[in-house]
Formats: structure tokens, sequence, C-alpha cells
């Protein structure tokens, strides 16, 4: 058995095949647990190679067990991969990705590398066998072999085995590197394309231990694996830190005693950060790195980029640090302990940590320690706004229920963007660069969108309960602030359906339409209220005068007391409840505004392009008519031509086609990507033409088919 640190191109240089054996589980990583922060581990490290060559950054990836196969006839070396069969296919994946994003943008050079890292040279590999390093003998072999062998670019929805994990993962890499890399035509392709290259070849790192055919790799497996008690961020910042310490000079024990606040409960408890739990500590320090660097920080490059930090950019000593970091970590404790207070009111800060408590996300702390760096001295008045602007961002997202995976970026953005900004400029400048967010995964939603989609919205089925909980409470507070009450107490006040779940024995209607207009609702924002008390069932369910009785006595609660003023000679119906969505929803939108005139615009060429335009678009938009004639573009089948029908189809050979792509794989009996294979009779491809749609105006994210 031998150990080496091996970066990608020394371990796939050469001509040889890794074999993932039968009995290996099949591909299971996913995207936001493992695809996501990989690929933000590789962008970073990128941009630090753009921005700060200095620093050599790499990435540490894990480690991959390798056994040689017995001696054979065959001339290129074979190894089974024992271990590691996630990352290596994961690696590869992702490479052949890039690889075909710059092929396609005429990055040829850089693609070829990277090519020579997932395909053997076909001088190698006997006639008729595959050309791929990386071999599945288990269920993922044709799912690997068909996405890994497609001409690009790839149509995935028209692959045989689009559902497999492996494909989803090379489409999202795909998408991820176009996004990153952006327009080919821009000077700052060619560095980000340079620079991609090189952290997928040379700046990622590797541990391959590699047996001998004679060796047992089970028990080597076994041990590898074995449960231990693995050293967590912190406990690697502190051993740094206290033998950094001790080579300046200092008095370890004292500064141990004094300045490392990370040894009681409250820091070494284990907290959700994601979908992982991290000891508080960890989870603090990665997120001060964030505040201090500008820039994302996986957890688990915590100890290294703290490590870097510390011995290349702090520009002070380990002693002088120290202080800082302790000063900064009280306040954030103070913080978490303010927003587990069941009762008083709440700074602005203090309730954003409540909420993002509420929500499960971490997302908005690195701003806010940002925000109170010591020596910074802002204005309450500034970092108030900020907090604000930054929180209505996030909301109005999570009222929609978007993504939040590629907000963190942003927030490192604004970060290093504004580090140097004069306090006075600071509250406008972080607003504005919100308001600029134009893509799909990071703009600011306007009011309107907001409107839309909560209108119709089954609220109670589609927010976690915690997170509906903390909505209400936003409105029940804005309601109290109008009398100068106290905030709500935040003590996990039920949330109680008006019209009840099971309605249909005591607010019956007469026809199947109501009983569906009546069912609609039931879930609706202005169906939902907080009680101080859960009701009893026969209560809840009861007719709506006993209802209403028993809803008095929680009138407390002004969400609920205003609900009862309303209807004292009413029934509750659908159009009380539509009347209170309404209603409901504009004091969220007051409760997290946007500045005077944003309507929260996407411009995103690439996310409206897969998302939704058809023939019939370009057709709706006058740049293509029935009975035009589509051009087959591809060697094999230059020519060859198809035609649009009346009904907005592709027609060929007596058959139709709903897409370009479906067209493409009838000819060629393959994935075939129809935006590229077809052309219009000018010469222009069809991508060409669905760029000029895309390009004619933004699109309002409220409309994003523009009807």
């Amino acid at each position: 058995m031998e150990t080496f640190k091996r970066t990608p191109l020394q371990l796939f240089n050469l001509p040889q095949h890794f074999v993932i054996p039968l009995f290996q589980r099949p591909y299971v990583w996913k995207e936001d647990e493992q695809w996501e922060p990989l690929w933000k581990d590789i962008r970073r490290v990128a941009e630090l190679r753009i921005n700060e060559p200095h620093l050599n950054p790499q990435h540490f990836l894990g480690a991959v067990v390798l056994q040689a196969h017995e001696a054979g006839s065959n001339r290129v070396t074979t190894w089974n991969v024992i271990d590691g069969q996630q990352r290596l296919t994961t690696l590869q994946v992702l490479t052949d990705a890039a690889s075909a994003v710059l092929a396609q943008a005429g990055a040829v050079r850089l693609a070829s590398q990277l090519e020579s890292l997932t395909h053997n040279s076909a001088n190698f590999i006997p006639e008729g066998e595959s050309r791929l390093k990386v071999r599945h003998l288990n269920n993922d072999r044709d799912a690997f072999d068909e996405v890994m062998g497609a001409e690009p670019p790839i149509d995935y929805t028209d692959l045989t085995h689009h559902e497999s994990r492996i494909v989803k993962a090379h489409q999202y890499f795909t998408a991820a590197v176009t996004q990153w890399l952006g327009d080919p035509k821009v000077d700052a392709f060619a560095t980000r394309a340079e620079h991609l290259a090189g952290v997928l070849q040379s700046d990622l790192q590797l541990v391959t231990i590699e047996l001998m055919a004679s060796e047992n790799s089970q028990e080597i497996f076994e041990t590898l694996n074995a449960r231990g008690t693995p050293l967590t961020a912190a406990d690697l910042v502190r051993n740094f830190v206290f033998q950094r310490l001790d080579a300046e000079g200092e008095d370890t024990k004292r500064a141990y005693r004094e300045d490392w606040p990370f040894e009681t409960k409250f820091w070494t408890r284990e907290v959700s950060a994601g979908r992982y739990f991290v000891s508080r500590s960890s989870l603090f320090l990665n997120q001060w790195l964030i505040s201090r660097l500008g820039e994302e920080v996986s957890p688990q490059s915590t100890f290294a980029r703290f490590k870097s930090y510390v011995e290349h950019q702090a520009g002070q000593k380990i002693a002088d640090l120290l202080p800082v970091i302790k000063e900064q970590a009280r306040q954030y404790e103070a913080w978490t302990e303010a927003a587990a207070r069941t009762g008083g009111n709440l700074t602005p800060v203090e309730m954003s940590v409540y909420r993002m408590q509420a929500s499960g996300i971490e997302l908005l702390k690195p701003l806010l320690l940002w925000l109170h760096e010591p020596g910074r001295k802002l204005p309450q008045s500034v970092i108030d706004t900020i907090v604000s602007a930054a929180e209505s961002w996030v909301v109005r997202r999570q009222l929609l229920r978007m993504t939040s995976s590629d907000l963190g970026r942003i927030v490192a953005d604004i970060i290093k963007t504004h580090e140097s900004t004069p306090s006075s400029e600071l509250a406008d400048r972080v607003v504005t660069h919100l308001a600029r967010l134009n893509v799909t995964s990071t703009y600011w939603p306007g009011d309107e969108e907001v409107r839309s989609a909560l209108e119709s919205e089954p609220a109670y089925r589609r927010f976690p309960r915690a997170r509906l909980r903390a909505f209400l409470e936003a409105i029940e507070n804005a309601y109290r602030a109008e009398t100068g009450q106290p905030q709500v107490e935040r003590v996990g006040f039920p949330v109680e359906h008006i019209l009840p779940q099971k309605w249909r024995d005591n607010w019956a209607v007469a026809t199947p339409d109501e009983e569906q207009e009546r069912q609609a609702r039931v879930h609706r924002l202005g169906n939902l209220t907080l009680l101080t008390r859960a009701l009893n069932s026969k209560v809840s369910n009861g007719p709506w005068p006993a209802k209403r009785k028993a809803l008095l006595e929680h009138n407390t609660i002004k969400l609920t007391g205003r609900l009862v003023e309303q209807t004292q000679a009413k029934e509750w119906d659908e159009t009380l409840i539509d009347a209170r969505t309404q209603a409901l929803i504009e004091t969220l939108l007051r409760v997290w505004p946007v500045p005077e005139g944003h309507k929260g615009q996407v411009v995103d060429p690439q996310t409206k392009a897969q998302d939704w335009v058809e023939i019939k678009h370009l057709v709706e938009a006058g740049l293509l008519a029935p009975g035009d004639r589509l051009i087959a573009t591809h060697r094999d089948f230059a020519g060859l031509e198809a035609t649009v029908g009346n009904d907005l189809r592709i027609h060929i050979d007596g058959k139709s086609f709903g897409t370009p792509s479906g067209a493409g794989h009838y000819l060629r009996k393959r994935a075939t990507n129809g935006w590229y294979f077809w052309a219009v009779a000018d010469g222009r491809r069809l991508r060409d033409v669905r760029a000029e749609l895309l390009s004619q105006k933004p699109v309002d994210a409220s409309n994003p088919s523009g009807e």
C-alpha cells in the first residue's frame, strides 16, 4: 500500500481505466448537499487565482482507495475503485461538462486539456471499446456512458437516461460553468476559462491510497470508514491559534483564559447549518471569515481559509486579532440569546436573527458581523436600513419559494464591494446593489410578483410551519406598532384555520363548483391566524357562530381581534377570505418593502431559454411563421429540410415534433440539441433566433412568458 497526494492532472493524465465494481452502491450525490458546495469551492479557488494569485489557493477533495488489477494483456493500466467512487464520478462529470462548455465557446485548447482527463486517447483503446477513463460496472453505467459521450451542446431532456442523477449532475455543472464564465465575446471570459481549467487540473487535491492486487482491500476500507469523533473546524483553528501565539512569544494560558470564548456550552452546542449539524463555534468562525474576506467559504474550508487569512491577509499578529474575534463572538452570542427570549421587543438586528432561526437559514449573519466590525462604528440608522433591505430581499424570495443557494455569494459580494464605502453612502449603495440584481437565482422580487403569487398560494401547505408563523408574527407586530403596543410573544403560538380544514360538516355549500371554490381557499393566507392556545377540535371544526365566539377569547392577538370585529354580522366566506388575503399581503409588503419604483426584473437568457422559449414564442414574436423552412446544419444531414406547420410544430417525413430537439433526435437517433441543429433560411441557427427574442426586452419576473 502506498499513499500519494495528487492533483486531477497527476491522477488522470496517463492512459488508464478506473473501474467502479458491480458491488459498489449507485451514484447518490445531490445538488444541495454535494454538487453545489463542490462548485462553490471550485469557483472560489478560481476567483482567488484571478484576484489574489499570491495565495496559491487549493481545495482538498478527499481520499480515494484504488487497487491494481492483476497484470494482464491489457495495455492500459486498470484500477478498481474501492472507496471514493462518488467524488471520482462527480469530478469526471464536472470536468467533462466544463470541457464541453469551453469547446462550444471556441476555447478548444482548454477543452482538449480537460478532455484528456476524462477520455483516453483512441491510440490506446481497442476498436469499439469506450474511451472513458472511469468505467461503471453497476446500474450507473448506461447513464454515465450516455452523458459523457453525448455531443455538445447537450439537450438533456432528449437523453434516454435524463432522470439519472449522473445526468442531472452533468446538467447542473454545465449550467453553473456557463453562467460563471459568461459571454465568450467578453474579455473576462478568456481569463476565467484559463483559470477554471487550471483549477480543475492542478488546484484540486486528492489523497490516493493505492493497493497492490494481493492486499486486503476490504480490511482497509473498513478501517478508513470506522466511526470516530472528527475534529471540528473550531478545534483545528484553536490548535493553530495557540501554536501561533506560542511562536509569537505570547502568554498562551492567559490568552486561553481571557480571549478564547469558545469552550462554553453555548459555543460547543451542535446547531443546524442547512442539512448538517456543526458546532456553533465552527459556524461562527466560518461566518466571521466571510465577513472579513468578502468571499464564500465552505464549512469544509473554514480552517484552511482561516490559516491562509492569518498568514497572508490579516496584517496583524494573532495576539491582536484574537480580542477582535472575542468581541464579535460576544455580539453574536448576545444576538442569539436575545432572539431566543420569548418576550420583549427585539431590535431590527435581533429580530433578523430570530427570523433566520425560524426559517432555518444563516444567510445574513456574515453581513451582521461585517456591519458591527470593531472600528467600523456605523450609525445605527445605517445598520438598520441595510438589515431591513437585506431581510426584505431574502424574505420576498422565501414568499415566492425561490432558491437561496446563490444568495451567500451576493452577501459576500456586498461585503467585498462596499468594504471602503463611506458610512454616509453605505446604506444607499447596498440597497442599490440588491435592487440591481437581475438573474433568477438572486433578484429581489417586486410588489406585483409577490401579490400575484400569494393571492392564490395555499400558504399553510407551502411554507414550513415556523416560517409561516414568523410571517404571521410580522403582520401582528405591524398591527401592534400602529398603536404603540409591544411585539407579540415569540412562544410558538398555534396557526389556526378560520374556515376549518374539515369544513364540510358545518360549513356546507350547495354545488360542486362552490365546494371547489371553498376548498381552494382553506390554506390561503387570509384564512389563517394566530391563537394564544389551540382550540379543541370540536370548536375548531364547528359552525362559524360558535367558532367566532371562541376566537373572541384570543382578541389580544390583533390578527384575530380585527378579524372578529370585521365579521360581527357576517358569515366567514370566500369573499372575506379573499379580502383578508389581499390585506395581509399588503401588510407583508410594508413590513418588507422595496425601493420606490423597484419591479424586480429578470434578464437571464440562459434560464429563459431553457425554461420557456418554444417554437410558438418565436412565431408569436414574428421571428418565424407557419410554412418557414428549417434546414439541418449537421454535416451528416446538411441541407435536409423540415417545415414549421400551422399547428406550430416541426414537420418532417410526415411526422411532427413539438421541439427542435425532438426533430433532431428523429434524424440522428441520438440526443441532439435542436437549437443548434436547425437553421432558418437566412443561415441563422435557431439559437440565434431565440437569442433575438430574448434580447428584445427584459422579462418581468412576475410574468416570464410576457403574456
